[in-house]
């Protein structure tokens, strides 16, 4: 057998395009996100204090939502959205297979049951068509996720919902900065749900937040988000017998994000449109060279979504390649280009295998899986680094090229 060296063969070139590793995702934090930290330390308040209210109304002013509720993270804010959305045991509710499992969870945590709708097999999101066929009498919502950033196709989602009845909920845990058909992602579906994971665009270290423009919807969201208790004696059943009166209403939960992670996060909401500019700077790269390569699909967009992407999907052909995309897989590694899959099929999971489903509900999503490779995308990634991933795909790309 002929020699490896990196991963490829020693006719390939030698060594690898970089000396040092690059992740997939990793989080940019400068002197004023260590500063508005430190202020809340130094401060008398720690959880729930004034910089939960004045986060909730910057994500009303960045979307243009009516009401903003931050909770814990992004699952918190799935789950308390589907509770919110009247959905309980027996319902069902439908959402894309690619995905992080919370978008199918959230449905379980209430006792209804995910159905998996097929994707669209250029742009990756989940298919409309798919959705409408998925229908059932106990269809109670869509969760339908905006992967790596893109929007989905909301005017065709908002139809179907209306005809049948159904509340839309967007799982924009890659999309902060997003606008779709001029309007920005959290202000369009009946709720959307932001994740401030690390990895992501603006991070509060963790945490989430649901956004609607519905008065009922956000009286929901803040009980479920928060015991089921309130202080609001607009929303008390008794008189308040006091200053320190308050009542239980729901049954809810302490999903209550702390005053430590909203200063962090809006620290990292004032350079939010310098990260959108940076990531679409080396979207435009990874697009205008990939495109030229026969072994790669570029992931399309709708014209209607003005993209902050999350993630950069690298799409391989394998029918022109000599290797599959775990061997592409581990010859980036080898370039020391780390990157990540996003994402397994929810139903693949053994979880999921156990309550019945089974692969080949979804096959392009399925095939989708067999054929991607997340690359690194985020704000701190120089020119350099960007050309380093690009020549190791080109490489690896041109090497086993059939």
């Amino acid at each position: 057998m002929e020699e490896k060296i990196w991963g490829l063969p020693a006719a390939a070139g030698g060594s690898p395009v970089r000396e040092t590793k690059i992740y997939y995702g990793h989080q940019y934090l400068d002197e004023a996100d260590y500063q508005a930290v430190l202020d809340v330390l130094k401060s008398d308040a720690l959880t729930c204090g004034p910089k939960i209210g004045e986060l909730e109304e910057r994500l009303c002013s960045i979307t243009g939502a009516k009401h903003a509720v931050s909770v814990s993270n992004g699952t918190a804010a799935l789950h308390i959205a589907c509770l919110a959305a009247g959905v309980g045991p027996g319902d069902e509710v439908i959402t894309t297979p690619i995905t992080f499992a919370a978008s199918a969870n959230c449905a379980l945590y209430c006792g209804a049951r995910p159905v998996f709708a097929d994707i669209d097999d250029k742009t990756y999101n989940i298919d409309p068509k798919s959705v409408e066929q998925c229908v059932t009498e106990k269809t109670k919502a869509v969760v339908a996720v905006d992967y790596t950033g893109q929007s989905t196709d909301l005017k065709a989602l908002r139809k179907i919902c209306d005809k049948y009845g159904l509340i839309l909920i967007t799982d924009g845990a890659h999309s902060i900065g997003t606008c779709y058909d001029g309007k920005a992602t959290g202000s369009i579906a009946d709720m959307t749900t932001f994740s401030f994971h690390p990895v992501k665009t603006v991070t509060a270290g963790e945490g989430g937040a649901v956004m609607t423009n519905s008065d009922e919807l956000y009286k929901k969201l803040v009980l479920f988000g928060r015991h089921g208790i309130t202080r609001n004696p607009d929303w008390m059943e008794n008189t308040p017998e006091g200053p320190w009166y308050y009542e239980q209403i729901e049954l809810g939960y302490n999903y209550r994000m702390t005053d430590i992670q909203a200063a962090l996060l809006l620290s990292q909401l004032d350079k939010l449109e310098m990260f959108k500019a940076r990531r679409k700077e080396i979207v435009k790269c990874y697009n205008e060279a990939f495109s030229q390569m026969p072994q790669i699909t570029v992931q399309e967009e709708i014209p209607e979504s003005d993209t902050t992407r999350h993630l950069y999907i690298l799409r391989i052909r394998p029918e022109a390649l000599t290797i599959d995309r775990k061997g592409f897989f581990e010859a980036l590694a080898a370039e020391n280009i780390c990157c990540n899959v996003h994402y397994i099929p929810t139903y693949y999971f053994p979880y999921y295998q156990k309550l019945g489903y089974q692969k080949g509900l979804c096959p392009k999503a399925e095939k989708l899986y067999e054929e991607i490779i997340s690359l690194p995308l985020y704000y701190g990634m120089s020119d350099a680094d960007v050309e380093d991933v690009i020549k190791a795909v080109g490489k690896i790309a041109s090497y086993y090229a059939k």
